[in-house]
């Protein structure tokens, strides 16, 4: 199934060459850290996919930075990220130790005109760019055993903890509309982390997970016997059409699981674009570092060619899988490309998704 907008996304995503040798160069001999502290700040608990996302990185990061300085993971959780985010918008220093990882949560409101926010992204410098999955999963206990069955849940009702219907889980809350699921959203989480134990807790029956959370936390539950994947978002590949995702190629992606409830694929609509819209700058390029674009120039490309080398690392490529997943993680100027991609927005996508949250879930945007 092929869509026109997909195209750009695959230019966004495909692997760009990082800083030219001489900038790289330039930028190591120009700056050493050592002896400072790098404070990454997560907007989320910990825990959850952008929590586990950020304590991998950082010690290859720490590794590759010239100086070798300390880095700090710091959560600072609330309003679906969008609290740390204006905290670091509105304090981070400007000297380069000032680090923010941002995900789909803190890019939905942003690109919804959302009033509580407080950062701008023409105000971010990208210098890591990060695709990944996501795999929504139910409790074993349904008898559900694989996508075939997904009908048996027509009648149930299902119980979703949600971080907010501007956050990630947007896409999840307009999937489980357009599959006519029975889905009771409980709105007030602050991270992922936190919805994964409701459901460990049987508070919920429903939920997803970003890839490393999936990856580290999900699996061992669903070898275990008490959970079962129920479909993944998917990816795009390089026609733009929505494939399974890579890491998890025995895993339906969201299409197909639309056509195993309905007995055949969407039609176009209003309502599938903007899912699609939000799907792209919720998933292949989620996460994202960046730095304030007022740190020295020398500071961010010594943080491009850092995260450059980080992810040329043997011991990163050998371990990466078990936590990031078997995607391509972006630098330089695919970082560039993925980060413009994840911030803009089709007006008439928006307009769509803010009729939609107001109509639904009584959200003036």
């Amino acid at each position: 199934m092929h869509f026109d907008r997909r195209t750009v996304l695959r230019l966004a995503l495909v692997s760009g060459a990082a800083l030219s040798m001489p900038q790289a160069l330039m930028a190591q001999d120009a700056v050493s850290l050592e002896g400072e502290t790098v404070e990454w700040t997560i907007p989320f608990g910990e825990g959850g996919g952008s929590d586990t996302w950020a304590r991998f990185f950082s010690p290859y990061l720490s590794k590759h930075l010239p100086g070798q300085p300390t880095v700090l993971v710091r959560n600072v959780p609330g309003g679906g990220s969008i609290s740390g985010a204006n905290a670091f918008a509105q304090r981070a220093q400007d000297d380069g130790l000032a680090l923010l990882g941002t995900s789909a949560s803190t890019q939905f409101p942003y690109l919804l005109g959302d009033k509580r926010v407080r950062y701008d992204y023409r105000d971010f410098e990208p210098v890591l760019a990060s695709p990944v999955g996501g795999v929504v999963y139910i409790p074993a206990e349904f008898g559900v055993s694989d996508i075939s069955e997904i009908g048996k849940l027509k009648d149930k009702e299902l119980v979703f903890p949600n971080t907010g219907p501007t956050s990630l889980d947007l896409v999840p809350l307009l999937a489980f509309d357009m599959l006519g699921l029975n889905v009771r959203h409980v709105f007030g989480m602050n991270s992922r982390g936190e919805t994964r134990l409701a459901f460990e807790r049987g508070e919920a029956n429903i939920d997803f997970q970003t890839t490393p959370s999936y990856l580290v936390n999900i699996v061992p539950m669903i070898e275990a016997g008490k959970a079962v994947p129920l479909f993944s978002f998917g990816t795009f590949d390089e026609d733009g059409n929505i494939v399974r995702d890579p890491t998890f190629p025995d895993i339906p992606h969201f299409l197909e699981a639309y056509e195993a409830m309905h007995g055949a694929p969407p039609e176009p609509s209003e309502k599938l674009e903007a899912y699609l819209a939000f799907f792209g700058a919720g998933f292949p390029a989620q996460k994202m570092a960046v730095l304030p674009k007022s740190a020295p120039p020398e500071m961010i490309e010594a943080y491009r060619k850092a995260f450059a080398d980080a992810v040329a690392d043997p011991e990163l490529q050998a371990e990466k899988g078990k936590v990031l997943g078997e995607y391509k993680q972006a630098t330089g100027k695919a970082a560039q490309r993925a980060f413009e991609i994840a911030t803009t927005i089709s007006p008439e996508a928006k307009a769509w998704m803010q009729d939609y949250l107001a109509k639904n879930y009584n959200i003036k945007l």
